[in-house]
């Protein structure tokens, strides 16, 4: 697609303020494929003006014909899936066939439930002698990062549609593309003008800008868990809620009794998926000590079925990391894990290409829950896998970290897994290789956020409550 030169405001494209542009760099190659410009605080206030203005109109509008708008927007995403799949690979260096699949298809599956969910949504309910009101919170300030472009602007901008709001939206600057995109399917489904509005820039002014203006009521942030901090400060000054997804160091943990390849398998692919770019990517396996040495066995085996190629090339399984500097991260972080004494038992933090952000697939062994890399985010495609002596011990190590934001079980059968779940300090528990719900929320414990997305609680998020005494 061709990028625009201006922000989506009011629903047109309007010129910057400024002129300062950022580059939009395709990480498999590392050529530059466009731009966008930089928006200031400035663009950021006009804005958050266009969305106050629409606020009123919107929120009285009704729920059925707020639910009719969502669907027309699921149904140009639907027409223009294979344009996204395209232009995120492009900025992302997503494998092309998971972009169709993940980046195109699950933003889909999510538009569609909250069309459903704002038509069948009761927004008042009697307790007593009292109508309790469930009404808009009013404009949001949505600041969307990298790893998921589409699904997760759509996990913000669905929910906040269907409950009433109008919105401004800051996408991170290394994807922007698919965000104009974006507003562009918004503009094509006919929703109101101002409703839904987009500012391209960085996160230090653009984005700070969006989460301190005073015409922003709620601010729902994804991404580091630093950055959030800063984000809940800002609005915590003001006074104004805020929805944070931020990181994760999600624990695979296989039971005695589990079916071991499976497990092992799944958990791999799991990391490997979108370059282990994922919030909730299981980077730690906890594996019995009497199964450890089969499951480390298996685990090289099966990250060796993951070359790092170009993302264009349909056998391609995993692309680049997003830049030169989750690159290096990554890559920091392999050294520090042979540093501190774990076994390498796949990749490491040699380039496996010439050009491009490539990381090599890799496997650590013999980690203890105190390392670095057993303890850190590192947001890239590396496994950790740990040794528990029992069920108690695998549960302390399993919650030893700060962040509790997804994991996995796999035993035996159901009730053990599920009794194992129960006990984890975490948002959300996939049972023996459970499968994605659009409708089940999703966010996290402890230093992994505030809040919920996705389905009902989702919805709720963007929801404040009046009681009425009769």
């Amino acid at each position: 697609m061709k990028a625009h030169d201006g922000m989506y405001i009011g629903g047109e494209w309007r010129p910057a303020a400024g002129r300062e542009r950022i580059a939009v760099v395709n990480p498999a190659d590392e050529q530059v494929i466009g731009g966008v410009p930089a928006g200031t605080a400035e663009d950021v206030d006009e804005a958050v003006r266009a969305a106050r203005a629409a606020f009123p109109g919107w929120a009285a509008t009704p729920p059925a014909e707020r639910a009719a708008f969502i669907g027309a927007l699921r149904d140009v995403l639907i027409a223009r899936r294979s344009e996204i799949a395209e232009t995120i690979t492009a900025e992302l260096g997503s494998p092309l066939g998971f972009s169709e699949k993940v980046h195109a298809g699950a933003p889909i599956a999510v538009a569609a439930s909250f069309a459903e969910l704002a038509a069948s949504y009761s927004f008042e309910e009697r307790l007593g002698n009292s109508t309790v009101l469930l009404e808009p919170v009013g404009v949001v300030g949505a600041i969307t990062p990298w790893n998921y472009p589409l699904h997760q602007v759509v996990a913000k901008v669905a929910p906040a549609l269907a409950a009433g709001c109008t919105l401004v939206l800051k996408p991170a600057e290394d994807t922007p593309l698919t965000a104009q995109l974006f507003a562009e399917a918004v503009h094509e489904a006919g929703i109101p003008a101002g409703v839904f509005n987009l500012v391209t820039g960085t996160g230090p002014v653009a984005g700070q800008a969006l989460a301190a203006h005073e015409g922003v009521d709620l601010v729902s942030f994804t991404g580091s868990t630093a950055v959030g901090r800063q984000i809940g400060a800002t609005a915590g000054a003001a006074v104004k809620r805020v929805a944070l997804e931020l990181g994760g160091k999600s624990a695979n943990v296989i039971l005695p009794g589990a079916d071991l390849a499976k497990a092992v398998a799944t958990g791999v692919g799991h990391v490997m998926n979108n370059t282990g770019q994922s919030c909730n990517a299981l980077t730690r396996m906890l594996v019995h000590r009497d199964q450890y040495e089969e499951a480390v066995s298996l685990a090289a085996a099966a990250v060796a079925a993951y070359p790092a190629g170009d993302p264009l090339d349909a056998a391609t399984r995993i692309g680049p990391v997003i830049n030169a500097k989750q690159r290096d991260r990554v890559r920091g972080y392999i050294v520090k894990g042979i540093e501190e004494g774990a076994r390498l038992v796949a990749g490491g933090p040699d380039a496996p290409r010439e050009r491009g952000y490539f990381i090599a697939p890799t496997v650590f062994a013999d980690v203890t829950p105190e390392m670095t890399i057993a303890q850190e985010e590192i947001f890239g495609p590396v496994i950790s896998i740990l040794r528990y002596e029992d069920e108690d011990d695998a549960l302390r190590i399993a919650n030893g970290t700060v962040y509790g934001l997804g994991g996995a079980v796999w035993a035996a059968d159901q009730e053990t897994a599920v009794a194992f779940a129960r006990r984890m300090d975490t948002g959300q528990v996939d049972i023996n290789g459970g499968r994605f719900n659009p409708l089940a929320p999703f966010g996290g414990y402890k230093q992994s956020g505030v809040g919920r997305e996705l389905g009902p609680h989702g919805l709720a998020e963007y929801l404040q409550t009046k009681s009425l005494q009769f």
